[in-house]
């Protein structure tokens, strides 16, 4: 017999023996393979169960409350949009009920914003920070208020170091803001050159921006 033959006969060997072994594995451990697959299935429909029969009527009735609660954001009465009344839930309370909902976490938010509107920092520090969301604009903005709330509570450092987050996102809109913010807020610390280095970021990379129309005043107040 041939080297190749052989070779292809010790394959063929081989291929039979992991089947074997294969098979007497499965013939041993029969019980528990099918408790394993069993155990995955109900997992899985349980799942399903969940997301359907309880997550969707919640994220409904989550909508129809944060619906309620942002009319009066919107018509600035923060205290009753955090807290609610006799006809509404606030955003805390739907916070807290719906927190597995999508509306339930976008109500920790509005709630954050609300504290900080009611001039409560602290709390709206806790409440912003327990967003999650991965809308960049939205959830840019919300690490630039919290620096926001850092800085009113005299942790102006602190506060810079979530400005500067926020401008590192390179959004034409945003960024120039916290720029700016971090920029003022060095001043008040008595660190000019680090001002003057936001500035001309701002004047250089985002020439069309708000900030930029009258970014001179602030640099020449630095130079001084």
């Amino acid at each position: 017999m041939s080297k190749k033959a052989d070779n292809k006969h010790d394959e063929l060997e081989n291929v039979q023996h992991a089947l074997t072994t294969s098979e007497a594995f499965i013939e041993k451990y029969q019980k528990q393979i099918l408790t394993a697959i069993g155990i995955i299935v109900l997992v899985v429909l349980a799942i399903l169960a969940f997301r359907s029969y309880y997550l969707k009527p919640r994220e409904v009735a989550a909508e129809n409350e944060m619906s309620k609660a942002q009319a009066f954001f919107a018509a600035d009465s923060f205290k009753v949009a955090l807290e609610g009344n006799k006809d509404i839930l606030g955003f805390k309370e739907i916070a807290s009920d719906y927190s597995l909902t999508a509306s339930g976490n976008l109500a920790t938010a509005y709630a954050g914003i609300c504290y900080y509107k009611l001039g409560q920092y602290e709390n709206a520090i806790k409440y912003l920070s327990q967003y999650d969301g991965d809308d960049a604009y939205f959830s840019i903005s919300l690490i630039g208020l919290t620096g926001d709330a850092y800085v009113e509570l005299g942790q102006v450092e602190k506060g810079i170091s979530y400005f500067d987050k926020a401008a590192n996102s390179k959004n034409d809109v945003i960024s120039p803001i916290f720029l700016k913010k971090a920029g003022v807020a060095y001043e008040s610390l008595n660190k000019p050159e680090k001002a003057l280095e936001l500035y001309n970021k701002i004047k250089d990379n985002y020439p069309k921006s708000n900030e930029a129309s009258d970014i001179d005043k602030y640099i020449a107040r630095v130079q001084k």
